[in-house]
C-alpha cells in the first residue's frame, strides 16, 4: 500500500514487518529504495516506476543486505544498483538468497523474476561520499551497527533522509553487528539532521515523519535505549534488562531473540565476554 505520496516521493509499505520501499522522482533519475516484499507489492512499485519514469534512468538503492530489503532486486533488470562497499563484499550472499527461497517455499510464493543478490554499479566506500547523477547530488553515510553494510542516504534537493533499519517509530535497536557502531551511527543520524535540510525521514520499517521534533525523538529514543541497555549489562541489572525487553514493539519470540542478541553483543563489547 502507499503510505505517503507527493509530487516527488512515494513511500510504499508492505504488510510484512511494515517494511518500506521508497520511489523518489528526481530531475535526472528515478531512485527506488529497497523494493520489497510480496510479488504483488513489488509489482505495484514497478508499475508506479513505469508510470512516472519516462526516459529517466532507474537506480536501485539498497540500504543494507538483509533479505527483505533485497528481495525485489531483479524485478528491475535494467536498473543500476547502489550500495555500500560492505554490501558489495557481503560474506553471506548465498545465505541471504536461501532465506528468500525458504520464505517463498514456505508460503508457496512464486515470483516472475530471478532471485539474486544485488550486483552494485555504484559502491559507497567513504563516509559523506557524494555521487552526482546529472545535476542531482546524493550524499551517503556509512551506517553500521544493525548490520555491517548499512547506509544512510540524504538527498538535499528532495529534503529526504533515507535511514534504512534505523529511526523507526516503533522498532527499537536490533544490534546484529556492533553496539559501539550502532551508537556511533545514531550520533551520526543526529548530525545529519543538524547539517542537512531534512523535511522527510523514511525508516526501513514503520512510518515516515515530516516532523523535526519526531525525528529528534527517534534519535533520542534509540540513544536512550542503547545507553540504558549498556548500563544494565555492565551492572548486571536483570530487572532493568527485563524492562528493556518489554519496551520493544510487537513483542514476540522474535523480538525477545533480538533483545537477547543485543545483550550478548553488549556483553562481548563492554565486558569482554564471548
Amino acid at each position: 500500500m502507499i503510505q505517503f505520496s507527493n509530487d516527488k516521493i512515494t513511500i510504499f509499505q508492505s504488510v510484512l514487518y511494515q517494511t518500506t520501499s521508497t520511489v523518489i522522482e528526481l530531475d535526472d533519475l528515478i531512485l527506488v529504495v529497497d523494493p520489497n516484499w510480496l510479488p504483488s507489492e513489488v509489482e505495484e512499485i514497478k508499475a508506479h516506476v513505469d508510470a512516472v519514469r519516462g526516459d529517466k534512468a532507474c537506480y536501485l538503492l539498497f540500504t543494507h543486505g538483509d533479505y527483505d530489503h533485497i528481495i525485489g532486486y531483479k524485478a528491475f533488470p535494467d536498473a543500476k544498483a547502489i550500495g555500500s562497499a560492505a554490501l558489495a563484499s557481503h560474506p553471506q550472499k548465498e545465505h541471504k538468497l536461501q532465506l528468500i527461497r525458504g520464505f517463498d517455499a514456505r508460503y508457496y510464493v512464486k515470483r516472475d523474476y530471478p532471485v539474486e543478490f544485488p550486483g552494485l554499479d555504484i559502491v559507497i566506500e567513504e563516509d559523506g561520499q557524494q555521487v552526482t547523477i546529472g545535476s542531482t547530488a546524493l550524499t551517503f553515510y556509512l551506517a553500521p551497527g544493525h548490520t555491517p553494510d548499512g547506509l544512510f542516504t540524504v538527498i538535499d534537493s528532495a529534503h529526504v533522509f533515507v535511514a534504512g533499519d534505523y529511526l523507526s517509530d516503533f522498532e527499537l535497536p536490533f544490534i546484529f553487528h556492533s553496539a559501539r557502531a550502532y551508537e556511533e551511527t545514531i550520533r551520526k543520524a543526529g548530525q545529519i539532521l543538524q547539517n542537512h535540510p531534512v523535511e522527510l525521514l523514511v525508516p526501513g520499517h514503520g512510518q515516515y515523519t515530516a516532523s523535526r521534533e519526531e525525528m529528534e525523538r527517534r534519535v533520542n529514543m534509540a540513544q536512550s535505549h542503547l545507553e540504558r541497555l549498556k548500563q544494565a549489562v555492565i551492572t548486571g541489572d536483570e530487572q532493568a534488562l527485563e524492562r528493556l525487553r518489554l519496551e520493544h514493539g510487537f513483542a514476540s519470540e522474535s523480538t525477545d531473540q533480538c533483545h537477547q542478541e543485543n545483550i550478548s553483543i553488549m556483553q562481548k563489547e563492554y565486558l569482554n565476554q564471548d
